[in-house]
């Protein structure tokens, strides 16, 4: 009996430290979802040359540009006095975008890739809010 009883606690255990180690988000900025994330391939990797420089896009005529060459149908609609997209492509097969605002102002953007390449190439783009954002990994926010 206090073998399993035991068994059962250390059971318990290891089901909740991991659960409780999990990090937990500061109340005070809460999670918002972008209002455009999108992830795709391309087939032509000349495409990947469309991409803004700097990796961030602050106009409408900009958006429409690279949904046009990129074959994005129905690009959503971005209000771009409140917040910019940011770009990253990849030849790898597989490519996440997160992104991160320091206490500075900073928004720092990382793409993650699997380094395994293959023809064509992957896009990300993600939609950011621009409260708070002064510059995009180190440099000022592009302006028209």
């Amino acid at each position: 009996m206090t073998r399993s009883l035991l068994l059962s606690a250390g059971f318990a255990l290891a089901i909740a430290l991991p659960l409780a180690a999990q990090k937990t988000e500061d109340p005070k900025t809460p999670l918002v979802k972008p209002t455009v994330e999108l992830y795709g391939s391309l087939d032509n990797s000349e495409l990947a040359k469309q991409a803004p420089p700097g990796g961030v896009i602050v106009i409408a005529r900009e958006w429409q540009g690279l949904a046009e060459a990129w074959g994005i149908k129905n690009p959503a609609k971005v209000d771009f006095d409140k917040e910019f997209l940011v770009v990253a492509t990849t030849r790898a097969g597989k490519l996440v975008l997160n992104t991160k605002l320091g206490d500075d102002g900073d928004l720092r953007t990382e793409a993650l890739d699997n380094s395994d390449l293959q023809g064509g190439f992957r896009y990300a783009i993600k939609s950011v809010k621009r409260d708070g954002v002064k510059t995009v990994n180190g440099k000022p926010l592009p302006v028209e």
